[in-house]
């Protein structure tokens, strides 16, 4: 009997360490000590749950519409934004460096939560759609029934990215968490 329950907690444990680490291939942790030095108000899980919507953590990734690296930031609101963070020698070239794509990337993350008086769901939505968009649906009455918020999201693509964001937090916040019991400091990786 004693070989039987030995059997099956050895079985358990196999396929428990092959669970975490299809999380952990599906869900990579990269770049942590990056994220957590620029994450400013915005948690790091929502900042992994972001590159992990953008770019599935490939700093090389150029979209179709020209954004560039893990964040997916366009040439023109990394060189806004670079001014912004009072970087006068910016290179727009180093946006495909990760700690500089992190840096800008996590700057406008948490410009825009504070531009839409922290709500993420908001800064998130202009994050992807731009904020002339946001701004166009919080004055729709038909969009925002107070001006403050959104009761629904006009643009598929955007709504689906909130939503895709959203679920990446919830899982890399599982992740972190998990981690930091195991005593990885929130880490699995360091991109």
């Amino acid at each position: 009997m004693k070989k039987w329950i030995f059997s099956i907690l050895f079985v358990l444990t196999l396929l428990a360490g092959a669970f975490v680490m299809a999380v952990n291939m599906r869900f990579p942790v990269r770049y942590m000590h990056i994220i957590e030095a620029h994450a400013g108000e915005i948690e790091p899980e929502v900042i992994l749950a972001v590159i992990m919507a953008e770019s599935s953590f490939r700093p090389h990734v150029q979209s179709h519409a020209g954004a560039q690296g893990l964040m997916q930031i366009m040439p023109a609101t990394a060189e806004w934004l670079a001014g912004l963070m009072g970087k006068t020698d910016f290179d727009p070239e180093t946006i495909w460096h990760p700690e500089v794509n992190i840096a800008i990337g996590s700057y406008y993350l948490n410009w825009l939560k504070r531009r839409y008086n922290g709500n993420l769901n908001l800064a998130l939505a202009a994050y992807n759609a731009g904020q002339g968009n946001v701004n166009r649906w919080l004055a729709d009455t038909e969009i925002s029934s107070d001006g403050v918020t959104l009761d629904r999201i006009p643009f598929a693509e955007t709504r689906n990215y909130v939503e895709r964001v959203e679920f990446n937090r919830r899982v890399y916040s599982v992740i972190l968490r998990v981690n930091r019991m195991l005593g990885r400091g929130g880490t699995t990786s360091y991109g």
